[in-house]
């Protein structure tokens, strides 16, 4: 009977041997199937798409030379545009205030003393924007003009003092006449500007004992 013992061992042995073999062969085609289908899966790429067309803005059209005028807060305003740069005028017989800037992409903005402004869209034969002034605004649209309507200015030296005018002259709708209003300026002192020759608007007219030789809108510096 002692003789069985390490038989029996050896047997219980064999068995335990021949169980982990079996089970490190049935455990193995896994893994490598695993590992196949890994190796094999499909690598999947993400789709590359085009980047969305630029825009590209396009600038608007803006008239190298234009006069503009209009009624506006009882009084008259004008706009000449010149090679990119734009100067207006505004009176009525009281105030009068000066603009000046740039005009690009068809649209003039320019700026006066303190918050006073202008600022249009040019197109369509007309100037149609917004006039600021005194803590105010009004809107307008004014048409393309031609001379004699349109925008006129001198300036002159007396006794070492500066003296400017203005003056706006605009065809009447009924095409009877012409409204005209302007004003001159000799240091502080400002006063009606004298009254222009509607047929030559350019003819040198008298303000007290000075000669002003009105002149249009050639060139904005």
């Amino acid at each position: 009977m002692s003789r069985l013992g390490p038989v029996i061992t050896l047997a219980a042995g064999a068995v335990l041997f021949a169980g982990l073999g079996v089970a490190s062969v049935t455990a193995t085609p896994v893994a490598q199937e695993t590992a196949a289908a890994a190796s094999t899966a499909p690598t999947t790429s993400a789709a590359t798409e085009p980047p969305p067309p630029t825009e590209t803005a396009t600038a608007k059209p803006t008239p190298v030379r234009a006069d503009y005028a209009t009624r506006v807060k009882g009084g008259l305003l004008a706009i000449s545009v010149r090679n990119g740069k734009a100067i207006a005028y505004f009176c009525d017989g009281r105030t009068e205030a000066w603009f000046k800037g740039e005009a690009a992409d068809g649209a003039v903005e320019l700026e006066g003393f303190g918050e006073a402004n202008v600022t249009a869209a040019l197109g369509g034969g007309k100037a149609a924007g917004e006039l600021a002034l005194g803590g105010k605004t009004w809107d307008f649209s004014a048409p393309l003009v031609k001379k004699p309507s349109g925008l006129y200015r001198a300036t002159a030296v007396v006794r070492g003092a500066q003296v400017k005018a203005g003056w706006i002259m605009l065809r009447r709708p009924d095409g009877n006449g012409f409204y005209q209003v302007g004003m001159a300026a000799e240091g502080e002192k400002k006063s009606p500007a004298p009254t222009l020759d509607t047929t030559r608007p350019n003819a040198p007219v008298r303000l007290g004992d000075t000669t002003l030789y009105p002149q249009d809108i050639e060139e904005i510096s």
